[in-house]
Formats: structure tokens, sequence, C-alpha cells
């Protein structure tokens, strides 16, 4: 493992407390990703193989994997390394892991998908590569062409990368669309031209340049570009070939001739792409240029065999899957057979599609991208979409605004003429502007709750946007065609708005398009700024390097104050929210300057930016908070007191431009990028202790402050904010119950979108709230079960029924068997009804004969319900739905939603059956047992906790705590609620929700209490933005942990292990032992002394820890626990509680030389016990780790302790036997344990024995583990493997680990993976 060579080596004594210093992780998390849209000017920007597909934005690669447990498209990666355009992909036949990518930098890259890294680069295609692909003959071989071509081949394998042109495939009449490789005849390429005709190579054969062009355009000049081209799977020689006005032809390479023409319904539909559909021989797909149409085509039929609207929005691009989804599997209790079929018995529902249906709609999914940037993967056989990703940035995003009244809802400008309203909880678009409007640099809301949007552009001057009504509704031209780079609305005065230009004036206006000022500048106006304390002044920043402020009172034209010192042009300018007369600026020279406008002067250059600054933002909390964005890819994180970077985060790809938050969720942060994404960002982390002082219940003064107390030196984070003051006003005037509205009002504060007020409200509603008092938008998110059923059937009320219809041609089904059906009609007359519905069956049609079927009787129309619903189901057909509900199988739909991954709708079944409003009926007997109704009802309580919780473990894998915990809360299972706000390192939400639910929470309260107590125990890595000296935050982090600890009733333990790792003098320890009413260090030593006498091991532990010779404790209790481990029946149990209470022994005194043993020996023990423990929890991520550790330190250490490696890795070797054997599926058999690992194992099982806190069993996942990020990439020094999502840096400040690994590691083996004996602290 990477971390083998550090654990050879100890820092030295005097280097412990740096290293401790370094072991860190970042303090901006990011917690949400609004991923961009598919790009529409290229051809080949979509790509798929097995179960991934691909799509470019401008600048990065989006790769979504399907999530085979949940049957879902999740993004895996983004791949960022082009600086221009990305102009083509293309995905590797040969190796799934593998695929090119083309940029208008000519630039070619091979990634490895798996690695997420680059394999192999050629900077210089010469010329921009319109069309790529892999040659299907040669597995390590690219192809790319330009324009005009040549077609250039590239050998990626070897020594030496080698490009060679094609023999006569250049030199070309007409521009190239793309290009195709066959599959089968090797070396025979295709071309596509913008002149519409086909350039036809064959290895062997003549060359076919320019052939095949429409009749209808022969002997013009006329353009109809070739948009598609596919070579027939079941043909060597025939192909797709689709024209954008000429339609579609299915050409023979070889004679050169069209073999058929394909019909339009319309005259003005256009092709843009076409694919294949592998699953169904002879059938293709097409995507209509001007609307989303989807139509479905079969080659023997010249007209659609199906049309399908998918969106308003034309297509760009299809792809459909080789491999589509698998579904779960899902068993009902009894098996289903089915028996021979004749006229006269049961029919067989068919294994797969009738032949209609067969027929007009293929299986398969299809990746579609539209010219809007939307992206989706549609299921043709279901009619739905498995994923859709709608309405996406395609291009660089200037800026983002939240709206002044509501903080769910961000604004977003983009270089595509676009602006986007972002519902930040659900990350889905809800407004969109019409857009032609060229460039839009800016975007201001409107203040308070108008509802409008005004907007700044390159070309097309500014505009305001009534948001709800979709309309532009006014127009300012006053600096013509000049491009404006800001427009600011007034914050104070809604009627004024200012608009910075290229042409050198800052125009002040009113919005019915008065103009009120023009303050001329010496060059181009790149920003303006509104004083949030003064209405009438403004400050600006110019190409001249210079920043002003302009006060409007006056009728002069001239600044009041010009600042100058950038030494490239002033980008941006903002007022501090918080403190008058201060203002930043951020220039082209890469610095951030603070100006004092009272003083004229510059108090603070930032410096740490290696490219202009473009993004800036003040918080509106804390007031010295700056937070600036450039075009180096980073956002960093300022505190402007003393000029020192607080934090910096690369994830973006891209040029950062913009930054925003809200004043009422003043921590959570936006982000906006050249990368053409918007990334959400919690700054929480960077305000400890602020959140633990609330949970601590700590005086207002330590919460809240005033302005001039919080900016000075040194000063702890306050408040000073309008929302905190807000709170405080509020909780003072509660009488009843200030401090658990204390604690939801802070947390909502604090925490970031995603499901923080859904889990408060829930919260109430199991405290007994009335329900009149939840807020209106409470119904859309999770719900309590008891509402749930209500507020569905209330929507459902209020929803006006939609007719779903197919339009355009089509064809008709195929004929009916006569024979039967004549037959069938003379069984009715005769009377013999069961006959004639088992022919109706037998012919498709199976309404007929369950209109008749309870003729029969009612058990035989049941039994027939029962059979559609089975063919349904195989067929993965909604239409299951009333089939199961009529006949009352919960069961059998619950099983039909949870394999498709629909959680929320099994739910909602299940629930609605627990109230009695879904009735069954027993097939088997008139009759049933008077306890039906009972057993019914406890199998679907049973059934509904059962979804639930796969519905909570969905959320939970996403990275998505809260969202989980609330699911648990729906149903008051308080324990799994706790459980994984805690597993998703949420730790002073579950403390705040736990002190307000009492009681029922209490266990997993005071486990959180423990856990965040020990992030106080570590003073360099917990509060690293506070500016105390070290003996200050010491005495500080102190105060606090035992403050938390003494919120625990049975806290004596807890309270001993924090004054044991207190690093202080003997006069502050003292003090710490007198506050958590503990003897004096003296009396300790003389305590451990008597115990030792009497033979009690844990408490002479525990009082030479609390002692002045704390080393004392280590040859005691590492001696005790090598005894136990000696013997057979040891349990975790036994050795635990002495090695935990060990661990706490203060670094310095282990860093000694005389106890190099005992810390080798504890950190060997530590890392075995760790491994057990890690077991237990299902922690299996760090399990092999955790035994590679103490299999090197045994290697590499004198030690004498009862540990072999060899017995190591048979215990790892049993683990893994069984691990896999419970994993393992159909598709993937694993060999059955040994009976020597069988042995082993269950050796292993009895001293493991069950984890105490039930809900701690499975994995940490904290928010924001599903991201990937563009840039900033590191490897797990644990696994190897490309870390996704937030990263945790050791004590040598290179390695890395996940935080999600750092986090379960450091609950069962307190000690660095490094082996240096250093606590891991990444709580």
């Amino acid at each position: 493992m990477a971390w083998m060579t550090y654990i050879s080596h100890w820092f030295h004594e005097d280097d412990w407390y740096e290293g401790q210093q370094r072991a860190k992780m970042s303090q901006v998390r990011q917690v949400g990703l609004l991923a961009a849209g598919c790009q529409p000017w290229n051809k080949d920007v979509c790509a798929a193989s097995g179960d991934r597909f691909a799509y470019c934005a401008t600048l990065a690669i989006y790769i979504y994997q399907l999530d085979y447990q949940y049957n879902e498209f999740k993004l895996q990666a983004i791949m960022s390394e082009h600086k221009k355009t990305i102009t083509a992909i293309s995905w590797c036949p040969h190796n799934p892991d593998m695929f090119a990518s083309a940029s208008a930098d000519s630039l070619v890259i091979v990634w490895n998908v798996t690695e997420q890294k680059v394999v192999a680069k050629l900077d210089d295609t010469k010329g921009i590569p319109v069309s790529l692909s892999w040659c299907w003959n040669e597995a390590d071989t690219v192809a790319f062409v330009s324009h005009r071509g040549p077609l250039y081949i590239w050998t990626i394998s070897g020594p030496f990368s080698v490009v060679t042109a094609h023999k006569g495939a250049h030199s070309f009449l007409s521009d190239i669309c793309l290009f195709r490789w066959h599959p089968k005849k090797k070396g025979k390429v295709v071309f596509g031209h913008t002149d519409g005709s086909l350039s036809i190579f064959q290895p062997g054969s003549k060359n076919q340049k320019h052939v095949l062009r429409p009749e209808s355009l022969k002997g013009t000049d006329e353009e109809d570009p070739v948009t598609a081209l596919e070579w027939d799977p079941l043909s060597t020689d025939y192909l797709l070939v689709a024209n954008l006005h000429n339609g579609i032809q299915l050409v023979d390479s070889e004679s050169l001739s069209c073999i058929t023409k394909f019909t339009f319904p319309s005259a003005a539909a256009s092709v843009q792409c076409l694919a294949w559909v592998h699953s169904a021989p002879g059938m293709f797909i097409t995507g209509d240029s001007q609307a989303g149409v989807l139509r479905i085509w079969n080659v023997s039929h010249t007209t659609p065999v199906d049309n399908i609207k998918l969106k308003n929005s034309g297509f760009h691009s299809l792809h459909v899957l080789s491999s589509p989804p698998k579904k779960k599997s899902f068993s009902f209790s009894s098996p289903i057979k089915y028996p021979h079929t004749s006229s006269t018995s049961e029919a067989v529902p068919p294994p797969t599609l009738t032949q209609k249906q067969a027929f007009s709609l293929p299986p398969g999914h299809v990746v579609c991208c539209f010219m809007d940037g939307g992206v989706g993967l549609y299921d043709m056989g279901a009619k739905k979409w498995d994923f859709l990703r709608d309405l996406g940035h395609v291009e660089t995003i200037f800026d983002c605004e939240f709206k002044p009244d509501n903080p769910d809802l961000l604004a977003t400008a983009s270089f595509d003429g676009t602006i986007k309203v972002w519902d930040i909880n659900t990350l889905t678009a809800v407004y969109t502007s019409p857009g032609n409007e060229g460039v839009i640099y800016s975007i201001s809301w409107a203040p308070g709750d108008l509802n409008c949007i005004a907007g700044a552009t390159s070309r097309n001057g500014g505009f305001i946007w009534d948001v709800p009504r979709g309309k532009i509704i006014t127009r300012f031209s006053e600096h013509g065609k000049n491009g404006i780079f800001c427009i600011a609305w007034s914050h104070k005065d809604s009627k004024r708005i200012a608009t910075c230009s290229d042409d050198g004036f800052c125009i002040i206006r009113t919005i019915d398009g008065k103009i009120l000022h023009k303050y001329k500048h010496p060059a181009a106006v790149f920003g303006c700024d509104w004083s949030q304390n003064n209405k009438d002044m403004i400050a600006t920043g110019c190409e001249d390097k210079n920043v002003r402020v302009y006060y409007l009172a006056t009728s002069s034209d001239q600044p009041l104050k010009v600042f100058t010192g950038h030494t490239a042009k002033v980008f941006h300018v903002r007022w501090s929210p918080l403190r008058e007369g201060i203002l930043c600026s951020g220039s082209d020279d890469g610095t951030v300057r603070i100006w004092d406008y009272t003083q004229d002067a510059c108090i603070n250059i930032l410096s740490g930016h290696r490219a202009p600054v473009r993004g800036l933002m003040w918080n509106p909390e804390i007031p010295y908070l700056l937070v600036s964005g450039s075009w180096d890819y980073s956002i960093q994180v300022w505190d402007t007191r003393d000029g020192t970077c607080l934090d910096t985060v690369y994830d973006h790809g891209a040029d950062v431009y913009g930054l925003t938050c809200h004043p009422s969720r003043p921590f959570t942060m936006a982000s906006c990028s050249r990368d053409s994404t918007v990334r959400l960002w919690s700054l929480t982390p960077l305000i400890n202790p602020l959140p633990i002082n609330i949970l601590a219940d700590r005086c207002w003064d330590e919460v809240i402050g005033n302005i001039d107390r919080a900016v000075e030196s040194g000063a702890p984070p306050l408040l000073c904010g309008k929302v905190s003051r807000d709170i405080k006003q509020e909780v003072e005037k509660m009488i009843e119950n200030p401090r658990g509205e204390k604690l939801r009002w802070f947390s909502e504060c604090f925490s970031p979108p995603g499901g923080s007020k859904n889990l408060w409200d829930l919260v109430a509603v199991i405290k007994g709230q009335d329900d009149s008092l939840l807020p209106q938008n409470y119904c859309k998110g999770i719900m309590h079960i008891k509402h749930l059923v209500r507020f569905r059937m209330s929507e459902a009320h209020e929803l006006t029924a939609v007719k779903m219809s197919k339009f355009g041609g089509g064809i008709g089904a195929p004929s009916k068997k006569e024979r039967l059906k004549e037959a069938a009609e003379i069984h009715l007359r005769l009377g013999q009804i069961q006959r004639y519905c088992e022919l109706m069956v037998e012919l498709g049609e199976w309404d007929k004969a369950l209109s008749v079927a309870p003729g029969v009787s009612m058990k035989y129309w049941r039994k027939l319900m029962q059979r559609r619903a089975d063919q349904l189901i195989q067929e993965e057909n909604d239409d299951v739905i009333p089939y199961c509900i009529a006949i009352g199988d919960v069961k059998k739909l619950v099983s039909f939603f949870t394999s498709r991954g629909q959680l929320k709708e099994a739910l909602l079944v299940a629930q609605a059956a627990c109230e009695g409003n879904i009735q069954t009926s027993s097939l088997s007997t008139v009759s049933g047992s008077s306890n039906s109704d009972l057993n019914n009802t406890d199998d679907y309580n049973m059934l509904l906790q059962k979804v639930n919780e796969e519905l909570a473990e969905w959320y939970f894998q996403d990275g998505r705590a809260v969202l989980a915990a609330c699911c648990h809360l729906a149903i008051e299972n308080i324990e799994l609620a706790m459980a994984n706000l805690i597993r998703g390192n949420e730790l002073e939400l579950a403390i705040s929700v736990g002190t307000v639910l009492g009681e029922s929470a209490a266990q997993a309260t005071h486990y959180a209490l423990e856990l965040l107590a020990r992030k106080c125990m570590t003073i360099t890595t917990c509060f690293p933005s506070l500016g105390y000296s070290n003996c200050m935050l010491s005495c500080f982090c102190r105060d606090l942990a035992a403050d938390l600890l003494m919120m625990i009733p049975d806290n004596k333990l807890q309270l001993v292990k924090l004054c044991a790792f207190y690093p202080g003098c003997i006069a502050e320890r003292n003090d710490l032992h007198e506050k958590c009413n503990l003897p004096n260090v003296e009396e300790c030593m003389r305590l451990a002394e008597t115990t030792e006498a009497d033979g009690d091991i844990f408490e002479t532990i525990k009082y030479y820890l609390l002692s002045s010779e704390p080393e004392k404790a280590l040859p005691i209790g590492i001696q005790y626990v090598k005894e136990q481990l000696c013997g057979s029946d040891w349990t975790l149990d036994s050795v635990c509680p002495y090695l935990d209470l060990l661990s706490y022994i203060r670094t310095e005194q282990l860093m000694l030389n005389n106890c190099t043993q005992f810390r080798n020996e504890l950190l060997i023990l530590c890392g075995y016990i760790g491994a057990l423990l890690a077991i237990r929890r299902q922690y299996n991520s760090i399990v092999p780790a955790l035994y590679e550790y103490t299999s090197q330190l045994l290697k590499r250490r004198k030690v004498s302790v009862p540990l072999k490696i060899e017995q190591l890795s048979e215990e790892l070797g049993a683990w893994r036997a069984f691990t896999q054997l419970t994993r393992s599926t159909n598709e993937l058999p694993c060999t059955p344990p040994s009976e020597s690992q069988k042995k082993m194992y269950s050796i292993l099982v009895s001293r493991i024995q069950e984890e105490p806190l039930k809900g701690m069993i499975g994995p940490d996942y904290v928010t924001g583990s599903n991201l990937p990020s563009h840039s900033d990439v590191h490897v797990s020094c644990l696994t190897g493997l490309r870390i996704q999502g937030p990263v945790f840096f050791l004590e040598d400040g290179k390695s890395a680990i996940s935080l999600n690994d750092a986090l379960m590691w450091a609950k069962v083996n307190p000690f660095s993976p490094l082996g240096t004996g250093i606590r891991l602290n990444p709580f």
C-alpha cells in the first residue's frame, strides 16, 4: 500500500506537533452540483458503452454509471483537461474503460474512465478535429479528421505514439460533418459532407468521393449536410444516411444506390440524429431537429412505426445503450407456472413482448441529448425516462445570485444566452429565460418579492425579465452595441438600476428608462456595486486599474473617491454588507484589495491567486470573511483582518466567475464557472466553534457580537448579521421551549439545503405540533407517514387530467388470427365463457377477456387479473399498476416499484395498504380466517418498514444523510434517523435534533456528543480559523469539550479521557480536573499506586493517565491486553475499554524515547482490534487496510505481542471469503469458503459479538460523497484509488484518504494510518 513507506520512520519529537497541524481536511465542503448540459454545436458529443454513457459540455465530459443496486444512473466522473471546446468523443469498442476526446485546441486525449486519468495525449492534430472514432479493427488506434481532411490515424500503444495520414481520405471538396468505420469490414470507412454527399473508402476497392448526393441537390451549389450515418449491423454494405432536409435513406455502399427512402409524417420534419436498435434487428430510431420527437422505424416500412414527443426542444444527438440496464430481481411468495397452451386451456402469457408491442416498442434505452442542453436516458419499451437532466447550461456561467426573498431559488446567467432559475433543494431548473440574448454577463434580482431579474448582455443591451410570466418586459439600449459587463439593481431603492459597459460609462437609470446619471470613465467599466448601508453610494471597477466611488445625491459626475493601487484592470467591486465604508476589489493582477472609504486607504492586500480574480463575496454574518474566485480555477476564503487564506478549493475545472450566498442561509455559497457547472458549498466548518457554542448553550456573547468586537485581530467568529439578530430576538420572546427553537433556527441557518428544514418539520410532527403549523412546502419533501396518503390524495384531486396521445403516422397492428377469433366468437355464443376468455388472451385481447371473466366466477377473474399482472411485470410495463391494485396484490406491486428503483411509489402503496385503502381478497378460500385482517396489517407494516429503510439507504449512499434521516423520522424510527445523521458526520445537527426529541434519542445523542468532544480535544485541527495563541486555544477547546461531555448523564469516563489527553501544564490540568470533578494530578498519582497494589487494572490505568507520569499506564494496560489475547475466550468487549482508555495518553508522552516499545505495541494492538471493530461495524472499505497496517507494523517494529502476520493473513482471507459470499450474485459467482476459513471466521464472529449501537452498523457517507471533482484530484493512500468526495490529509501533509474512510478509521482506531502515533481527528 502507498503508506507502507511512511510507517517505518518516526517524526522527531519536535515534529509531532507540526504533523498534527498538517492533518486536516478542507474547511469548505462541496454539498451540491448542478451539472452542465450537453453542448449543441458539435456532432459526436454523446457516447455509451455497456452500463455507462457520456456527454460533453463545452470544456468537460460527464460520465454516468449505472448503480445496479438502485437501477439508476449516477454521475461518476467529470473529465476536464481540455482548455477549448470539446469537438468529439468516442468510446473504445474493445475496452469499456477507455474513451477518446478531441477539442478545438488541436488536442486529442485518451482517458481511462475507471481510474479517471489521462492515458495519452496528442498535442498537435494539424487542424481542429470535427469527428473522432476508435478504429474497430485495432484496439489501440484512434482516427480523427478536420473539416477537409486528411483522416489521421493515431496508434497509441508502443514506446512511441505514431500518427499517419490515410492514403485516400484527404483533399475533400466539401467539409466533413462526421465519419464512421465499418464494424466488420477492416479499414472500410464512410464520410458525410456538408454538401449532402458521402465519401467511401475500402482497402482493395476504388475510392468513392462525394457520391450519393441527394437527387434534389444535383447541379446546384446548395448544401444539405449529412446529420447522421450508421452502418447496418446486419449487412456488410448497407448504410443509413440522414440529411438535414432530404430525410433518411438506406443506401448500398457497393452499388452506390438507394435501397429505401423513408417518409416522414410531416414535410417540416428533419432528422438531426439516428441510431440502430441492436436489441431489435431491422429497427432504428431518429431524433427530429426542430422538436423533440423520437421516431421508431423498421427498415421494412417507409413510415415510422411510432412517434413519441419527448421535449419541445429539438434533438441534437442520441445513442442506444448496447446492454440496457438490468432490473433488480424480485420474487413472489410462490413460483408462477404456465401450463401448455391450447384453445381450451389457460393461455400462456408470452415471455417477451407481444408481436405488436415488440414491433412498435423495441426494448432498449437511448441516451437523448437536446438542443437546449437537456440530457436523458429514455426507456423505449416502457415509454418513460429512466434519467433526465433538463435545462442545463451548455457554456460558461458568468454570474449567479439568490432570490432576495427566497434562499431556495438561485438564478444563473450564461454565455449560452439564457438565464435559468434553480431550486437548490432538488437541483432542478424551474424557470428559463427566452434566450437568444447573446452572451449574458451579469444578472441582478429585483429587491423583495418583485420576481424580476435584470440581465446584462454582450450586444443586446440590458433587459428586465419577468420570471413567472417568462417575458422580457423592458430593454435598455443606452450603451448601444457595446457590451454591458455588470448590472446591479439597487438594494435600497427598487426603482434604480446601474449598468457599466465597454463604452466607459456607468449609467444609473430608473426601471422605466429615465436616465439619472452617466458617469464617464477613461476606459471600460467592468463592475459596479451599490452600498448596502448608503442608498446613494455606488462603487465601480475600471480597466484603468482604479476603483471609484460615486455619490448619487449630488449632481456632480465626478467620483467622490478614486482608489489606486492595482497593477491591472479592476473587474469586480463589492461593498461589505456589515462594515460601513469597507469595500473590496478583484483585479487581473491576481490580488484582492480591501479599501476603507472613511480612511481613503487600502487596508489589506490579499495575495494568493495565480491568475485574474473574478468572483467576490462578503459573508453576511461574519464581517471579516471574504471569498474570491479566480481564473486559476480556485476559490479562496480570506480572513481580511490579517490577510490569512483560511482555505482553498479546486473542484471547479475552469475559471470561477460568480460567488453568492443568501442572508438567511449565510453559510451556503453558490459558485459558477467556465466549466458550465454551479456548485454549492457549506462554509459552516469555517466558523467553528460557533455551532458548538450554541449546542453547549453558551451565553449569547459567545455567539452574537457587535462588528467592532468581531473584527478585532484574533477574536473568535461572532455572528453580526440580520438573521442571527432576528433569531436572538425571537428566542428571547419565547416562554415555552426556547432552547428547542433556538437549536432549530440556528441549525437551519448553518445547514446547507438538502433536508435540514424537512428534518425539523418531522421532529415537530413527532413532538405533537399541530398540522396547521406545518409550512406550505412540507408536502414537497419527505412527509410523516400519517400525512403521506392524505397529502397525495389531495394532490390528486387538484391535478387536471392530461390525456397522453401519440401523433403522426404509423402502421396498423399485424393481422389477427381470424380462425381463432371466429372460434372464440362461437364459444361465446355457446355460453362457454372461459374458453372464449382463454382464446382472447392468446390473441392478446386481454380487455375483452377480463370484461366477461366475471361471468365464469370472481375467482377466475382474479386469477386472470393475476396472470395479466405477471405478464405486464415481465414486460416492465406501468400498466400493471391498476391490475395489482384491483386484486389487492400489494406485495407484487411494491416489488415491481422497488425493482425499478421507484422507492417513493413503493412507499406510498405500502402506506395506503396499511391504512386500509387497498382491499385484498383471498383466492384460495371463500372466507378467510378471522385474524386475516390483522395478519395483513402486520405484513403491510413490515413491508412499509422495509421499503422505507431501502429508500433511506438510497438517500444515504447518495451522500444525503439528512434526507435518509428524514425517511426514518417519517415512520418515527428515531434510532436509525439519529444513526444516519451520525454516520453522515452531521454531529451538530444530530445533537440538536436529539436534544429536542429527548429520551427516545438519548443514546445516539450521547454518542454524538462524545464524537464532537473528540473533535474539540485536538486543538490544532479543531478550529484552524481561530486567531488565538496556542495556549488560549488549548484552554478554549478544553472547556468546550468539557461542556459537551457534561451534557451526557453518565459522563465520568469521558471526562477522564478528556483530562488525560489535555496537554496543559500542571496548574491548567488541575483546573480542568476540578471542572470535571476529578482528583488533582498529585492525588491521581497516589490513587494509581493504591489501585495498582489492589490489582484493579482499569482504575490503575485511569489514574496513571491523569497523573504527572501517564507513561506508567502503558506497560500495565498493554500487558493486560496481551494476556487477554493469549487466551482463547477473549472478546472485543473484554479488551476494547482498556485500549480505548490507553489511546488517550497525551501525544507528547507517547512520543518519548523511553516509550518506543510500548508505543509500537499500542499501535499494533489498536490496529488489530480496530480491524475487528471495523468488521463488526461493517466498515468493509477499511478492513483490509487495518489488517495491512497491523501486519506492516509487526514486520517493521521490534515488539512482543501475541499476534503473527500469518494469523492476520488467515483472518483477512476468511473475512473476505464470507464477505464475497454474502455479496455474490448469479452474474458474479464466488469460490465458497474452505473448511479452515469457516473455522477461522467462526472464531472471529465469537470474538466480535454484536455492536451495541445497532444503527451505527454500515459505512459512513458524508454530504458530497457522490460529487466528483473537476481538477482537485487526490489518490487514497489506503486504496490507491482516486478519492471521490471530501478528502482528508494525514499528518505528513501529502498522504490523503477519503473523509469517509478517515471517519470510519478514527471510530475503530484512534491513531493515524501512517503509524506515527498521532491521533486522527476527522470529525
